[in-house]
């Protein structure tokens, strides 16, 4: 959606791919530059993973502001489970920009099929943030960081 609006706006529909590991799920934010700064939009009910300004120098820089907002969490219920993996930081990869106008609007305009669209961005060019004899030295979210995350915009029905 915020791609398709950057378009109207006469702006690029650039998308980048947030990439997890097997254990988490990955995210994707529409780019925008304003000048030679990178910024995103990005939606979710929670406080992590939102819009981030137009402040970020490269692509990379903008990729890893999400780094410490992105770990395992589990809400059910405005009650945080404690799970073994909890906090655990999940971010691996980013991809470069991915140009959907590359693509006939109504392909990726049509909401109700966009497989398509998923296994492209996960077949696009991807870096990794962190070398991978990182990731077991990483320091899991605190159990304020979690539970700031369990706070959400409106309210979930189950």
């Amino acid at each position: 959606m915020a791609a398709a609006a950057l378009t109207y706006h006469g702006r690029e529909p650039l998308l980048m791919d947030l990439q997890a590991s097997d254990d988490d799920e990955d995210h994707v934010v529409a780019l925008f530059k304003e000048g030679k700064f990178w910024g995103a939009i990005s939606k979710t009910n929670h406080p992590i993973l939102r819009w981030r300004d137009p402040v970020y120098g490269s692509v990379r820089e903008l990729a890893m502001s999400y780094f410490h907002e992105f770990y395992l969490w589990d809400v059910t219920h405005n009650t945080i489970k404690v799970g073994k993996k909890k906090g655990k930081k999940t971010l691996r990869a980013y991809s470069k920009p991915f140009n959907l106008a590359r693509y006939k609007p109504e392909l990726w305009w049509n909401v109700s099929d966009l497989d398509w669209l998923a296994e492209a961005l996960d077949a696009s060019p991807h870096f990794p943030l962190l070398p991978k004899n990182m990731i077991k030295k990483l320091r899991s979210a605190s159990k304020l960081e979690i539970k700031a995350a369990s706070l959400s915009e409106w309210k979930i029905n189950f």
